[in-house]
């Protein structure tokens, strides 16, 4: 039941972000919760994934007149990095409030969540 009303919410939110009168209730919502919950950054550590090219010790050879071409074959390697990402720890708790007021605004105001006219 929980997870038809988030996918719901998730929903009508990215189809109605499109109005003017939409983004200015959601500015609204996001001053006033941003004061209510701040953001906490916090930096961790994770795994970033990168990749790189590497012979594969194979090559391959085409040849026009007196002249032979050689080229590696490559193939790709994927490998981990440790990296630092910063972080706002309060986002989930501030983020469904402030589409939960930009709803309601926009009920209250226009009488529909898309904040249409």
């Amino acid at each position: 039941m929980l997870k038809k009303i988030a996918l719901i919410g998730v929903g009508l939110f990215f189809t109605s972000c499109g109005t003017a009168e939409f983004r200015e209730e959601k500015s609204i919502c996001t001053s006033t919760w941003m004061s209510k919950i701040p953001p906490r950054f916090e930096q961790e550590m994770y795994n970033s994934m990168e990749s790189r090219q590497v012979p594969t010790g194979q090559t391959t050879c085409t040849g026009y007149g007196n002249f032979i071409t050689c080229n590696q074959i490559m193939r790709t390697e994927f490998y981990n990095v440790p990296a630092v990402r910063t972080v706002d720890r309060n986002a989930t708790r501030r983020d469904p409030e402030i589409n939960s007021c930009t709803q309601n605004m926009c009920v209250k105001k226009f009488g529909n969540v898309e904040c249409k006219a």
